[in-house]
C-alpha cells in the first residue's frame, strides 16, 4: 500500500469521525432546541475513554493527553508516532496555564523526529520558560534561497519542484530554552541559551569533481563553512509582553516576543553572528456571547544582523517553535537570509455544545537572498487553507486539530493537538 493510499484512508477515516460527532451534535440540539444554551461536550463524553485511540486524563488544574499520529506531511511523507500534551497550572486564580508536549515520530523517508516543547508560567505568572529541544535524524530537501524560486504566476506553467528539489540527510540537535522575569504588568525580561549542531551532513546531488553543485555547498563555501558538520551556538536577551487569557487557545489578548541572539566565533565550524527575532500574536473576540468567534493575527520576522550562520540555520518555514508556520508548503521550503511571515485565521463554532469549531486561514511568506540581492518583501508566496476542531478538554480549551492547506503548485494536511498560534 503507498503513502497516498494511506493517506487517503486517514482522512476518510477522520471525516466520519466528524461525521458521527456532527450528528450527535446535531441530535443533542435537536432535542434541547428549547434551551436557550447548549451545555459544554468535550471528545471524552462522547466516546468512552476505553473505546478511544485517545488518553485522556483531566482534572479540574491540569491535563493530560496522548495522541497516536497516523498521516502525511510534504517533508515527511506518511509518517507515525505520538504526541503527548501535558497542560497544568497552579492553584491561584490568576495562574495562567502551561503546556509541556513531546512528539516522537518515524516516517516511511526513514526520519526519527523527537521534539519536547514548554511554555511554562511558575509563581502566579511572574516567571515563564519558553522551549524548544529536538533531535532529528532527517531527510530534507533543499530549494535554494528567497521566495522567487517559485515563478510569478504567468512564467510558471513548466514550472516543476523536482527541477530544484535538492535532497540532503543530516543529523540535527536542537536546544533553545528561554527564561524571563515579570518586571511590570505583562512584560517580562529575560534571557536564553540556544544550541545548534548539524552533522553527518550528506548533500544527495552534490558532485563537486563533476562541477555538480548545490544552493548548501556554494552558501557555504562562499562563506567559510564545512559542508559536512557545523554548529550555532549562543545567548539570547528577551523582551516578551502577553496578556493572552489562555495560552493553549486564546480568544482575547496580545503576545509579543523580541529576541536577540548573539553567537560568538569558536571556531572554523562557527562564526560570529547575530540574529534578531521579532513575533507578534494579537486575538480580537467578534461575539460578546460565543468566546469561540476570533479572529487571530500571527507576524513574525527573522533577521540575519551581521556575521554569517550556515546554510541550514538560516531562517526558513515550518522552524518555528510549534513546527506551524508555512501551513500549504514543505517545511524548509522558503528559506533565506531574512524572513517574514504573516497570517490571518478566524476561528468560528459549528456545533452548539462547543465540541467542534473550525477555522479558515490565509498566510504569506517573504524570503530574501543577499548574493542574489532579492530584497525581503520583493517576492511573496500565499497559501489559504481550512481547519476542523474537537474539543478534547473543557477547561484548558485544548482542541485536536486538521488543517488542509493549498500554496502554489502544493498542498499539505497536518494533524495535531493544540492551535498553530
Amino acid at each position: 500500500m503507498n503513502c497516498i493510499s494511506k493517506l487517503n484512508k486517514t482522512i476518510t477515516l477522520l471525516l466520519f469521525i466528524f461525521l458521527l460527532l456532527i450528528a450527535d451534535c446535531n441530535a443533542q440540539t435537536n432535542s434541547e432546541k428549547e434551551k436557550t444554551t447548549c451545555p459544554e461536550r468535550s471528545l471524552p463524553e462522547i466516546f468512552k475513554q476505553k473505546d478511544s485511540l485517545l488518553i485522556v486524563k483531566p482534572t479540574k488544574s491540569n491535563f493530560f493527553i496522548v495522541i497516536p499520529i497516523i498521516g502525511s506531511q510534504p517533508a515527511t511523507g506518511f509518517m507515525f508516532g505520538a504526541v503527548s500534551q501535558y497542560t497544568f497550572k497552579g492553584k491561584s486564580a490568576i495562574d495562567k496555564y502551561s503546556t509541556l508536549n513531546v512528539g516522537i515520530n518515524y516516517t516511511e523517508k526513514k526520519q526519527l523526529i523527537i521534539n519536547v516543547k514548554n511554555n511554562v508560567m511558575l509563581r502566579h505568572n511572574k516567571i515563564t520558560l519558553s522551549g524548544d529541544w529536538r533531535y532529528y535524524k532527517f531527510t530534507q530537501a533543499n530549494f535554494g534561497l528567497g521566495t522567487d524560486i517559485i515563478p510569478a504566476i504567468r512564467d510558471d506553467e513548466d514550472f516543476n519542484f523536482n527541477n530544484i528539489t535538492e535532497p540532503m540527510d543530516y543529523n540535527y540537535l536542537k536546544f533553545h530554552q528561554t527564561m524571563s522575569w515579570r518586571i511590570k504588568g505583562d512584560f517580562y525580561l529575560g534571557t536564553g541559551i540556544h544550541i545548534d549542531r548539524y552533522s553527518d551532513i550528506k548533500d544527495t546531488n552534490l558532485d563537486v569533481e563533476n562541477g555538480i553543485f548545490t544552493a548548501h555547498y556554494n552558501y557555504n563555501n562562499a562563506n567559510g563553512f564545512s559542508n559536512s558538520e557545523y554548529y550555532v551556538n549562543g545567548l539570547s536577551l528577551n523582551l516578551l509582553f502577553d496578556s493572552r487569557d489562555n495560552q493553549i487557545n486564546t480568544n482575547k489578548g496580545l503576545f509579543g516576543n523580541v529576541n536577540l541572539r548573539l553567537n560568538p566565533a569558536f571556531n572554523t565550524n562557527q562564526k560570529s553572528s547575530s540574529v534578531l527575532f521579532a513575533e507578534l500574536r494579537y486575538f480580537i473576540p467578534l461575539s460578546k456571547t460565543n468566546k469561540q468567534h476570533v479572529l487571530g493575527f500571527w507576524t513574525y520576522g527573522q533577521f540575519l544582523t551581521s556575521g554569517v550562520v550556515p546554510y541550514l540555520n538560516l531562517p526558513a518555514i515550518g522552524w518555528d517553535q510549534r513546527s506551524r508556520a508555512g501551513k500549504g508548503y514543505v517545511q524548509g521550503l522558503f528559506r533565506g537570509n531574512d524572513l517574514s511571515y504573516f497570517e490571518v485565521e478566524y476561528r468560528f463554532p459549528i456545533s452548539c455544545n462547543q465540541l467542534i469549531s473550525g477555522t479558515v486561514f490565509s498566510n504569506f511568506t517573504s524570503a530574501s537572498d543577499t548574493e542574489r540581492n532579492i530584497k525581503l518583501m520583493q517576492y511573496i508566496q500565499p497559501a489559504a487553507g481550512i481547519g476542523l476542531r474537537i474539543l478534547i478538554d473543557k477547561a484548558t480549551r485544548t482542541n485536536l486539530i486538521a488543517n488542509y492547506s493549498w500554496g502554489r503548485n502544493s498542498e499539505a494536511f497536518y494533524l495535531n493537538a493544540g492551535e498553530s498560534f
